[in-house]
């Protein structure tokens, strides 16, 4: 595998990898930034795609996985049934607030609802997040978004350059349906998240302002953020404009 910090002229790039399947972007991305190249994971509902893909290329990719302190059990069991099955290098980046006591500062006085979920997500997801790419310095991040997923995805490109991280962000499940996700899980017999079966599709944190079950015909992210404006919890919010060479 390559280690250098190559420098990707991103027109050129997103042209020949329009044409390419999410497993071929993932071979791309290890070949191309070998041990400089990392990959998130909420380990969510259908997280063990992208983990499939990049494990299969890349079996000690490390995997960055944000514990905000409000998970579901079942995520922190859902980890460990993958860690186990694909024998994962996972580095979890913890928030640097107790849980209960974060509650009692900010004036949030039921742990089944946040008054504000932005000022949550800043400090207890954000936070470990920067400070997980700030100090691993990778040269390019496997991310797990896609265009179907929310208005705000729909013009993101398979790579781009995150200033607010200093590398490329890397989409490979970009133009993929969830129909596409679905038939190749069940081609390689993966397991979703324990919890999509009652009907959460899109999996956050354990409050209902954050995360619920979602009803017969809504869109699959209809339970996150229910009822408000919120859409993205930050981690992919970004400028996308070329780095300066």
């Amino acid at each position: 595998m390559s280690t250098g910090k190559p420098s990707l002229d991103l027109p050129f790039t997103n042209a020949f990898l329009d044409k390419y399947s999410p497993p071929q972007i993932v071979k791309w991305a290890a070949e191309t930034f070998g041990e400089q190249l990392i990959m998130t994971s909420s380990f969510g509902a259908e997280s063990a795609i992208l983990i499939h893909m990049a494990a299969t290329v890349f079996p000690r990719i490390k995997i960055v996985m944000v514990d905000t302190g409000y998970l579901f059990p079942e995520t922190h069991n859902f980890m460990a049934e993958l860690r186990k099955r694909f024998d994962l290098n996972i580095w979890t980046y913890r928030t640097q607030n107790d849980p209960i006591r974060y509650l009692q500062d900010a004036d949030e006085e039921d742990p089944s609802w946040r008054k504000s979920v932005e000022q949550c997500c800043g400090v207890n997801k954000n936070e470990p997040f920067d400070r997980a790419m700030k100090e691993l310095a990778p040269a390019a991040w496997l991310r797990g978004i896609r265009r179907d997923q929310a208005d705000t995805r729909k013009e993101r490109q398979i790579v781009e350059w995150s200033k607010r991280n200093n590398c490329y962000a890397i989409s490979p499940l970009l133009p993929w349906s969830g129909r596409d996700i679905g038939l190749y899980m069940k081609d390689l017999g993966l397991p979703y998240h324990p919890l999509v079966a009652q009907g959460y599709l899109s999996i956050g944190c354990n409050p209902l302002s954050c995360t619920r079950p979602v009803q017969a015909g809504e869109d699959p992210r209809a339970g996150r953020w229910s009822g408000q404006t919120k859409t993205e919890c930050g981690l992919h919010v970004d400028h996308t404009v070329e780095p300066t060479t």
